[in-house]
């Protein structure tokens, strides 16, 4: 159980120390050089890894991607030359692993490491615009009419879903910011037009969450809606809001996203105030996406200052959470997959029931990069408030 007071969370450049650490813990135990290959960088997917991690024979492309956004996230919080040199390598590393290559045939994988590249540049000077380009065209050619619209999870697949959707959404609100060469000039009504989709097709009218995504059938109609609730569905909708609320300065955009903070606020945290967590694998990411947008949320809706506060407070709470509950690894701490309870080592294995009522272990998720990464996100998201001076205005059970 989570013991924690708003003077813990408050002291000054607390968070920028912890988010330094984190670092440095996934640094140590999870970058490598790809196939041996200088200036190239990735992240082990496992620690400790096996042969075929070392040999990034697996290494989960959208994981990189985050990699690169919360080197990214360094680089934001105290530049460096090295951090540069890192977002260079971890660029060349992507591209040589995918194979001389960009993209995939997830609109969603693509869209993430989109935006991670475009904050790159704008953040570290590393910029990439024939990858942009490519991952832009590929995003804009994702989108059809059947099932009212959106993009595609994957290419020839059935379902379109928010973790491709939201994403996009944001970097093409950033892209047409931008303007050629790169941004489209319908790159903003195209953000509008996904967000406006996923409002009339995926909000739960009852809690305010949106669900994950739908299926649809060849004939363009909608065959089911998948209600499941996934806490980064809700961190890409966020993001999405508030980047058209500031594109646009329509306060429809305004009132969507307090909507989304006050049911995230409601039904996705503990009584400490902490933000749900989904295991390990992708899962390990969820949350730590979700602190990301809410950051956002809690430096820019400038007209909703209460909805800030509250969005600072998830933030805070549960990079705490994250924190106190973590374990001692090398070279840093080692996060759990959910920020409320204490996190394991390797060689602590988890009891696990079976379906047929076996008890069997299993490994922690802590071995997880993607869980990393998301404790890491976390505190980059709190050191991040901090530099903006926002603090915990709430106690942690009044969420």
């Amino acid at each position: 159980m989570i013991e924690q007071s708003a003077a813990a969370v408050e002291r000054p450049r607390l968070w920028a120390a912890r988010a330094g650490v984190a670092e440095r813990g996934v640094w140590t135990r999870h970058l490598r050089r790809v196939w041996w290959m200088p200036a190239t960088l990735l992240g082990t997917t496992r620690w400790p890894a096996t042969s075929g991690q070392r040999w990034f024979v697996w290494w989960n492309y959208w994981w990189q991607a985050h990699l690169l956004d919360c080197v990214v996230d360094a680089q934001l919080r105290r530049p460096t030359v090295q951090r540069v040199a890192t977002v260079r390598a971890l660029t060349r590393g992507v591209r040589l692993r995918n194979i001389t290559s960009w993209t995939n045939r997830y609109y969603d994988d693509i869209a993430w490491l989109g935006l991670a590249l475009h904050r790159a540049g704008k953040v570290a000077g590393v910029d990439r615009p024939r990858a942009l380009a490519e991952i832009a065209r590929r995003l804009r050619r994702g989108w059809t009419d059947a099932g009212g619209g959106g993009i595609w999870w994957r290419r020839r697949d059935d379902f379109k879903n928010v973790p491709a959707n939201g994403p996009a959404a944001i970097l093409f609100v950033r892209l047409a910011a931008d303007g050629p060469p790169v941004g489209d000039p319908d790159d903003l009504a195209r953000a509008r037009a996904i967000a406006e989709w996923i409002e009339e097709h995926l909000v739960d009218p009852r809690t305010g969450l949106v669900w994950d995504g739908l299926r649809v059938n060849r004939d363009g109609t909608i065959r089911d809606v998948e209600k499941t609730i996934y806490t980064y569905c809700q961190g890409v909708l966020l993001g999405a809001y508030v980047e058209l609320a500031d594109a646009t300065g329509d306060p429809t955009w305004t009132r969507r996203a307090m909507r989304t903070i006050d049911a995230v606020a409601r039904h996705l945290t503990s009584q400490h105030g902490v933000l749900r967590g989904h295991g390990g694998g992708d899962g390990g990411l969820f949350t730590g996406i979700l602190t990301r947008y809410l950051a956002q949320a809690a430096l820019r809706l400038y007209s909703a200052p209460e909805a800030r506060h509250l969005a600072a407070d998830l933030v805070l709470f549960s990079a705490e959470g994250a924190w106190r509950n973590r374990a001692g690894g090398p070279g840093g701490p080692l996060f759990g997959p959910d920020w409320s309870m204490p996190a394991c080592l390797p060689d602590e294995p988890r009891p696990h029931r079976a379906r047929g009522g076996s008890v069997r272990t299993v490994a922690p998720a802590e071995q997880d990069l993607s869980v990393q990464l998301s404790g890491w996100m976390a505190l980059e998201a709190a050191a991040l408030l901090e530099r903006g001076g926002l603090t915990v205005r709430r106690a942690p059970g009044s969420l």
